[in-house]
Protein backbone atom coordinates (compact mmCIF):
# COMPACT_ATOMS: atom_id res chain seq x y z
CA UNK A 1 0.00 0.00 0.00
CA UNK A 2 2.93 2.30 -0.61
CA UNK A 3 4.34 4.22 -3.56
CA UNK A 4 1.32 5.96 -5.05
CA UNK A 5 1.84 9.49 -3.72
CA UNK A 6 4.74 10.61 -5.89
CA UNK A 7 5.82 13.65 -7.86
CA UNK A 8 5.53 14.00 -11.61
CA UNK A 9 9.17 14.94 -12.17
CA UNK A 10 8.90 16.24 -15.76
CA UNK A 11 6.29 18.78 -14.62
CA UNK A 12 8.31 20.14 -11.68
CA UNK A 13 10.59 23.16 -11.89
CA UNK A 14 14.26 22.32 -11.32
CA UNK A 15 14.24 24.24 -8.02
CA UNK A 16 11.12 22.42 -6.82
CA UNK A 17 12.58 19.03 -7.73
CA UNK A 18 15.73 19.87 -5.75
CA UNK A 19 13.60 20.91 -2.76
CA UNK A 20 11.52 17.74 -2.93
CA UNK A 21 14.66 15.61 -3.16
CA UNK A 22 16.08 17.40 -0.11
CA UNK A 23 12.99 16.46 1.94
CA UNK A 24 13.14 12.90 0.60
CA UNK A 25 16.79 12.59 1.61
CA UNK A 26 16.01 14.25 4.94
CA UNK A 27 13.34 11.64 5.67
CA UNK A 28 15.79 8.89 4.73
CA UNK A 29 18.32 10.43 7.15
CA UNK A 30 15.75 10.59 9.97
CA UNK A 31 14.72 6.98 9.41
CA UNK A 32 18.32 5.88 9.79
CA UNK A 33 18.88 8.14 12.81
CA UNK A 34 15.74 7.06 14.65
CA UNK A 35 15.29 3.48 13.47
CA UNK A 36 18.61 2.26 12.05
CA UNK A 37 19.39 0.74 8.68
CA UNK A 38 16.30 -1.48 8.81
CA UNK A 39 14.12 1.59 9.30
CA UNK A 40 15.90 3.36 6.46
CA UNK A 41 14.94 0.50 4.14
CA UNK A 42 11.24 1.40 4.58
CA UNK A 43 11.58 4.88 3.04
CA UNK A 44 8.45 5.79 1.05
CA UNK A 45 7.19 8.55 -1.24
CA UNK A 46 3.93 8.65 0.73
CA UNK A 47 5.56 9.83 3.95
CA UNK A 48 7.78 12.22 1.98
CA UNK A 49 4.53 13.86 0.89
CA UNK A 50 3.45 14.10 4.54
CA UNK A 51 6.79 15.71 5.43
CA UNK A 52 6.46 18.31 2.67
CA UNK A 53 2.79 18.94 3.55
CA UNK A 54 3.32 19.50 7.28
CA UNK A 55 6.49 21.52 6.66
CA UNK A 56 4.57 23.78 4.29
CA UNK A 57 1.67 24.20 6.71
CA UNK A 58 3.56 24.80 9.96
CA UNK A 59 6.83 26.19 8.54
CA UNK A 60 9.03 24.86 11.37
CA UNK A 61 12.68 25.64 11.91
CA UNK A 62 14.69 23.46 9.53
CA UNK A 63 18.20 22.07 9.38
CA UNK A 64 19.90 21.80 6.00
CA UNK A 65 23.14 19.99 5.27
CA UNK A 66 25.03 18.35 2.43
CA UNK A 67 26.07 14.76 2.89
CA UNK A 68 26.87 11.51 1.13
CA UNK A 69 24.85 8.35 1.67
CA UNK A 70 25.02 4.66 0.87
CA UNK A 71 22.87 5.18 -2.24
CA UNK A 72 24.94 8.12 -3.52
CA UNK A 73 28.41 7.59 -2.00
CA UNK A 74 30.36 9.74 -4.48
CA UNK A 75 28.31 12.95 -4.60
CA UNK A 76 27.15 15.07 -1.68
CA UNK A 77 23.49 16.01 -1.77
CA UNK A 78 21.30 18.32 0.26
CA UNK A 79 18.99 17.05 2.96
CA UNK A 80 16.43 19.08 4.91
CA UNK A 81 15.11 17.90 8.28
CA UNK A 82 12.72 19.31 10.87
CA UNK A 83 10.31 18.10 13.55
CA UNK A 84 7.87 16.87 10.91
CA UNK A 85 10.42 14.77 9.05
CA UNK A 86 11.02 13.15 12.44
CA UNK A 87 7.28 12.60 12.86
CA UNK A 88 6.93 11.24 9.31
CA UNK A 89 9.83 8.84 9.95
CA UNK A 90 8.01 7.42 12.96
CA UNK A 91 4.75 7.08 11.00
CA UNK A 92 6.69 5.48 8.14
CA UNK A 93 8.04 2.90 10.57
CA UNK A 94 4.64 2.03 12.04
CA UNK A 95 2.94 1.73 8.65
CA UNK A 96 5.81 -0.24 7.16
CA UNK A 97 5.98 -2.66 10.09
CA UNK A 98 2.34 -3.66 9.77
CA UNK A 99 2.51 -3.68 5.98
CA UNK A 100 5.41 -6.14 6.23
CA UNK A 101 3.40 -8.36 8.59
CA UNK A 102 0.52 -8.24 6.11
CA UNK A 103 2.86 -9.28 3.29
CA UNK A 104 4.04 -12.20 5.41
CA UNK A 105 0.47 -13.25 6.21
CA UNK A 106 -0.72 -13.01 2.60
CA UNK A 107 2.29 -14.21 0.63
CA UNK A 108 4.62 -15.82 3.19
CA UNK A 109 7.31 -13.40 2.07
CA UNK A 110 10.30 -14.26 4.26
CA UNK A 111 12.08 -10.99 3.53
CA UNK A 112 9.07 -9.13 4.93
CA UNK A 113 9.05 -11.33 8.02
CA UNK A 114 12.76 -10.76 8.66
CA UNK A 115 12.55 -7.00 8.20
CA UNK A 116 9.48 -6.80 10.44
CA UNK A 117 11.42 -8.67 13.11
CA UNK A 118 14.26 -6.17 12.85
CA UNK A 119 11.79 -3.31 13.30
CA UNK A 120 9.80 -4.86 16.15
CA UNK A 121 11.61 -3.27 19.10
CA UNK A 122 11.59 0.20 17.56
CA UNK A 123 7.93 -0.24 16.63
CA UNK A 124 7.04 -0.75 20.30
CA UNK A 125 8.85 2.43 21.36
CA UNK A 126 7.31 4.45 18.53
CA UNK A 127 3.82 3.15 19.32
CA UNK A 128 4.24 4.29 22.92
CA UNK A 129 5.07 7.82 21.74
CA UNK A 130 2.02 8.02 19.46
CA UNK A 131 -0.80 5.97 21.06
CA UNK A 132 -3.59 7.66 19.05
CA UNK A 133 -1.97 6.98 15.70
CA UNK A 134 -0.96 3.47 16.69
CA UNK A 135 -4.46 2.59 17.85
CA UNK A 136 -5.84 3.94 14.56
CA UNK A 137 -3.57 1.53 12.66
CA UNK A 138 -4.54 -1.43 14.87
CA UNK A 139 -8.26 -0.71 14.54
CA UNK A 140 -7.83 -0.34 10.79
CA UNK A 141 -6.13 -3.72 10.47
CA UNK A 142 -8.80 -5.44 12.55
CA UNK A 143 -11.71 -3.86 10.67
CA UNK A 144 -10.08 -4.44 7.27
CA UNK A 145 -9.57 -8.11 8.09
CA UNK A 146 -13.28 -8.43 8.89
CA UNK A 147 -14.16 -6.63 5.67
CA UNK A 148 -11.97 -8.95 3.62
CA UNK A 149 -13.31 -12.09 5.32
CA UNK A 150 -16.86 -11.02 4.52
CA UNK A 151 -15.91 -10.05 0.94
CA UNK A 152 -17.75 -6.76 1.31
CA UNK A 153 -18.71 -5.39 -2.11
CA UNK A 154 -19.05 -1.77 -1.00
CA UNK A 155 -16.15 0.21 -2.47
CA UNK A 156 -16.44 2.87 0.21
CA UNK A 157 -16.24 0.43 3.12
CA UNK A 158 -12.69 -0.90 2.83
CA UNK A 159 -11.40 2.30 1.26
CA UNK A 160 -12.99 4.32 4.04
CA UNK A 161 -11.18 2.25 6.66
CA UNK A 162 -7.87 3.14 5.04
CA UNK A 163 -8.92 6.77 4.83
CA UNK A 164 -9.85 6.99 8.50
CA UNK A 165 -6.51 5.52 9.52
CA UNK A 166 -4.47 7.81 7.28
CA UNK A 167 -6.48 10.81 8.45
CA UNK A 168 -5.34 10.16 12.02
CA UNK A 169 -1.73 10.03 10.85
CA UNK A 170 -2.00 13.25 8.84
CA UNK A 171 -3.52 15.08 11.84
CA UNK A 172 -0.25 15.15 13.73
CA UNK A 173 -1.46 17.79 16.20
CA UNK A 174 -4.90 18.52 17.64
CA UNK A 175 -5.20 22.11 16.48
CA UNK A 176 -7.27 24.27 14.13
CA UNK A 177 -5.88 22.52 11.06
CA UNK A 178 -6.52 18.96 12.27
CA UNK A 179 -10.01 18.65 10.66
CA UNK A 180 -8.62 19.68 7.27
CA UNK A 181 -5.64 17.36 7.57
CA UNK A 182 -7.92 14.49 8.60
CA UNK A 183 -10.16 15.12 5.60
CA UNK A 184 -7.18 15.36 3.27
CA UNK A 185 -5.74 12.13 4.68
CA UNK A 186 -9.14 10.43 4.57
CA UNK A 187 -9.69 10.91 0.85
CA UNK A 188 -6.05 10.32 0.00
CA UNK A 189 -6.23 7.06 1.96
CA UNK A 190 -9.32 5.99 0.02
CA UNK A 191 -7.54 6.81 -3.22
CA UNK A 192 -4.44 4.83 -2.21
CA UNK A 193 -6.48 1.78 -1.21
CA UNK A 194 -8.48 1.77 -4.45
CA UNK A 195 -5.34 2.33 -6.54
CA UNK A 196 -3.66 -0.59 -4.79
CA UNK A 197 -6.73 -2.75 -5.40
CA UNK A 198 -6.79 -1.72 -9.07
CA UNK A 199 -3.14 -2.72 -9.47
CA UNK A 200 -3.80 -6.14 -7.87
CA UNK A 201 -7.07 -6.77 -9.71
CA UNK A 202 -5.99 -9.51 -12.13
CA UNK A 203 -3.80 -11.22 -9.55
CA UNK A 204 -6.67 -11.24 -7.03
CA UNK A 205 -9.10 -12.51 -9.66
CA UNK A 206 -6.87 -15.51 -10.32
CA UNK A 207 -6.17 -16.25 -6.65
CA UNK A 208 -9.72 -15.61 -5.42
CA UNK A 209 -8.49 -12.98 -2.99
CA UNK A 210 -10.71 -10.14 -1.86
CA UNK A 211 -10.78 -7.09 -4.10
CA UNK A 212 -13.61 -4.54 -3.99
CA UNK A 213 -13.22 -3.78 -7.71
CA UNK A 214 -14.01 -7.37 -8.77
CA UNK A 215 -17.83 -7.02 -8.92
CA UNK A 216 -17.42 -3.99 -11.20
CA UNK A 217 -14.55 -5.22 -13.35
CA UNK A 218 -16.67 -7.09 -15.89
CA UNK A 219 -18.55 -3.95 -16.90
CA UNK A 220 -17.70 -2.56 -20.33
CA UNK A 221 -17.12 0.91 -18.92
CA UNK A 222 -15.02 -0.30 -15.96
CA UNK A 223 -11.94 1.78 -16.79
CA UNK A 224 -14.05 4.89 -17.16
CA UNK A 225 -15.96 4.12 -13.97
CA UNK A 226 -12.84 3.42 -11.92
CA UNK A 227 -11.21 6.63 -13.18
CA UNK A 228 -14.33 8.57 -12.19
CA UNK A 229 -14.31 7.12 -8.66
CA UNK A 230 -10.61 7.83 -8.20
CA UNK A 231 -11.05 11.37 -9.56
CA UNK A 232 -13.79 12.02 -7.00
CA UNK A 233 -11.45 10.86 -4.20
CA UNK A 234 -8.65 13.16 -5.34
CA UNK A 235 -11.08 16.01 -5.92
CA UNK A 236 -12.14 15.92 -2.27
CA UNK A 237 -8.55 15.47 -1.16
CA UNK A 238 -7.41 18.48 -3.20
CA UNK A 239 -10.30 20.59 -1.91
CA UNK A 240 -9.20 19.94 1.67
CA UNK A 241 -5.63 20.86 0.70
CA UNK A 242 -6.69 24.15 -0.88
CA UNK A 243 -8.38 25.15 2.39
CA UNK A 244 -5.03 25.07 4.18
CA UNK A 245 -2.95 28.29 4.25
CA UNK A 246 0.07 26.74 2.54
CA UNK A 247 2.46 28.86 0.49
CA UNK A 248 5.76 27.08 1.14
CA UNK A 249 6.16 23.98 -1.05
CA UNK A 250 2.72 24.64 -2.59
CA UNK A 251 3.97 23.99 -6.12
CA UNK A 252 5.42 20.63 -5.12
CA UNK A 253 2.26 19.61 -3.27
CA UNK A 254 -0.02 20.59 -6.15
CA UNK A 255 2.21 18.66 -8.55
CA UNK A 256 1.71 15.54 -6.44
CA UNK A 257 -2.03 15.94 -5.88
CA UNK A 258 -3.01 17.04 -9.39
CA UNK A 259 -0.49 15.12 -11.47
CA UNK A 260 1.92 12.84 -9.62
CA UNK A 261 -0.67 10.46 -8.15
CA UNK A 262 -1.98 9.77 -11.65
CA UNK A 263 1.43 8.67 -12.95
CA UNK A 264 0.97 5.30 -11.26
CA UNK A 265 -2.60 5.05 -12.56
CA UNK A 266 -1.39 5.40 -16.13
CA UNK A 267 1.16 2.64 -15.51
CA UNK A 268 -1.57 0.37 -14.13
CA UNK A 269 -3.90 1.11 -17.04
CA UNK A 270 -1.14 0.35 -19.55
CA UNK A 271 -0.32 -2.89 -17.74
CA UNK A 272 -3.94 -4.05 -17.79
CA UNK A 273 -4.15 -3.49 -21.54
CA UNK A 274 -1.65 -6.30 -22.01
CA UNK A 275 -3.32 -8.78 -19.62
Amino acid sequence: MFGYVMVNKPELKVRELDEYQAYYCGLCHMLKKQHGRAGQATLSFDMTFLTVLLSGLYEPEEQSQCSRCITHPLVKHQMVTNKYSSYAADMNLLLSYYNLLDNWKDDHNYKSRILAGLLSRRRKKTAARYPRQHQAILHYLQDLSTCEQEHAQDLDLAAGLTGTMLGEIFACEEDAWAPYLRRLGFFLGKFIYLMDAAEDLEEDRESGSYNPWLPFSEQEDFMSYSRQVLTMMMGECSLAFEQLPILKNAGILRNILYSGVWSKYEQIKEKQKHV
